[in-house]
């Protein structure tokens, strides 16, 4: 199978060069336009934060993967990005670097949730652009069982891997129904953001926002249909939360022990979770000794991570049973298609000689009898084919390639002079 495949990704650049490569829709689509234009019967692109790759069936077998790089390069020009930048597959290999990044083991995040959907929706933008045929849907097929396989038969993308998601499932095993409970983030940055967004996906019954800067809050709590406190009098509500959530980037204690116990008498010490993910700390530490305060910090949930981190990788000799296993079953097809020419023009031979020597007698018989006559060699031929044509699928399964299908096929072939007479009649 010509799969040819390049990648720049988290393994083989720095984050500096993969984000000056990385494409939006637009230019992924643009790009798709000219790889059709140019290159490529059949291909697709995936660009995320940690990854652009090119995935296509080339139009002439004389294209490198060199001219791969130059053509992207040339389409998004980054100074700095060598050859080494870019990893490289062909067929096989192709086939099976999709699938691990379609399963989230190829992930700087093992079990990345998010690949699978982007996976997906690259190969959506190739076939809006025509770029995808019955080879490519089938790899895609493939790939996306992959990822759904490892999600479903394996843990591989079980436990909280993000210290903003760590956090809330910590959350979760104090608070089982979010529903009922408020909630505040401090600090609007890119982790007060997602822990932010992680609460609203669990179905807080209310979420409130802060920020120095208040437009940034402004935004983040009109997407997320929250409420925003100013940054100079959010400590007056404390007592009004549930979950008390801090991110800032304050060079000391934004809240201290004396904030804490203030709240605590006036929520009458009803418990509240707080949970520290800033560096340094938000909250002064001491505030753990207060009694119904679930407090933690970054070190407790960085172990979380480290913990889930560790369960994860567990799993991935898992994943690699159910690439090794679709692999299988896609080459096993794909093989498939190779032999199917020389079944179709044995079958073909036999039929050819059947009804010539049916049509010599025919004469002799009635309308009846030629039709009986007919079903009755059809089905001598029939069984005379049935063993050589499952010797020849399961050749298939060897792969063309191997000596011992390459030595079936060709056998057949000259028994019978299939392929002469195909040549003939071309």
């Amino acid at each position: 199978m010509n799969l040819l495949a390049i990648s720049i990704n988290h393994r083989t650049a720095p984050v500096e060069l993969r984000e000056l490569l990385h494409l939006n829709s637009d230019e992924i689509k643009a790009l798709l336009e000219g790889i059709k234009k140019d290159l490529m019967k059949e291909a697709f692109v995936l660009s995320t934060c940690n990854r652009t790759e090119i995935y296509g069936i080339p139009r002439d077998n004389s294209l490198s993967y060199k001219d791969l790089e130059n053509y992207l390069l040339d389409f998004k020009p980054v100074n700095g990005v060598k050859d080494e930048h870019f990893e490289k597959f062909f067929s096989c290999s192709a086939m099976s670097h999709l699938c691990k990044v379609s399963a989230g083991v190829d992930s700087q995040m093992t079990g990345d949730n998010q690949i699978l959907g982007q996976v997906k929706e690259g190969f959506q933008m190739a076939e809006e652009k025509g770029l995808v045929s019955f080879l490519m849907k089938r790899v895609f097929d493939s790939a996306t069982r992959v990822g759904k396989r490892a999600k479903t038969e394996t843990d591989i993308s079980e436990g909280a891997i993000t210290i903003s998601y760590a956090a809330i499932q910590l959350i979760e095993k104090i608070f089982s129904n979010f529903s009922k409970k408020s909630a505040l983030v401090v600090g609007m940055g890119e982790t007060g953001e997602i822990a932010a967004r992680h609460l609203r996906d669990k179905g807080i019954g209310k979420l409130a926002v802060t920020n120095r800067t208040f437009s940034k809050a402004e935004k983040i709590a009109s997407d997320l249909k929250g409420e925003i406190l100013p940054f100079e009098t959010y400590k007056e509500k404390l007592h009004s939360f549930d979950i008390i959530i801090s991110a800032t980037s304050s060079p000391e204690y934004l809240i201290t022990f004396e904030d804490i116990k203030g709240m605590m008498k006036k929520r009458s010490n009803q418990a509240v979770v707080l949970m520290d993910i800033a560096v340094p700390r938000d909250f002064d530490p001491k505030v753990k000794s207060i009694e119904n305060v679930f407090y933690n910090d970054i070190d407790s949930l960085n172990m979380i991570v480290e913990q889930n981190l560790t369960r994860r990788r567990e799993e991935i000799p898992k994943v690699h049973k159910i690439i090794v296993e679709e692999m299988v079953a896609f080459f096993s097809w794909y093989n498939s298609l190779e032999i199917a020419p020389t079944i179709k023009n044995l079958r073909d031979y036999f039929e050819e000689v059947r009804s010539e020597e049916v049509e010599k007698i025919s004469g002799k018989f009635s309308a009846e009898e030629r039709e009986k006559l007919d079903l009755l060699t059809k089905r001598i031929i029939n069984k005379l084919l049935h063993k050589p044509t499952v010797e020849l699928k399961k050749s298939a399964e060897l792969g063309t390639d191997s000596p011992e299908a390459a030595a079936k096929i060709a056998l057949v072939q000259e028994l019978f002079g299939i392929e002469e007479k195909r040549s003939n009649k071309e």
